[in-house]
């Protein structure tokens, strides 16, 4: 099954609100573990290495672009 990158969320602006508040008081290591933790859950339960692969490829485009 390839990666899914079509608008699939329900409410984005309402997960993005809590994805912000959920850094809220943080510190920066606090923030970077929150993260970290997240995306393990999230590839967990995606569980396909294909998928996964693609998204990190995905990824490490955008993080290239200035």
């Amino acid at each position: 099954m390839p990666l899914n990158t079509a608008p699939n969320l329900s409410n984005p602006d309402a997960f993005y609100q809590r994805l912000v508040e959920l850094h809220q008081d943080r510190s920066e290591e606090q923030s970077r573990l929150i993260n970290a933790s997240l995306v393990l859950l999230l590839a967990n339960h995606i569980g396909d290495a294909a998928v996964l692969e693609e998204a990190m490829q995905i990824a490490a485009g955008t993080a290239e672009q200035p």
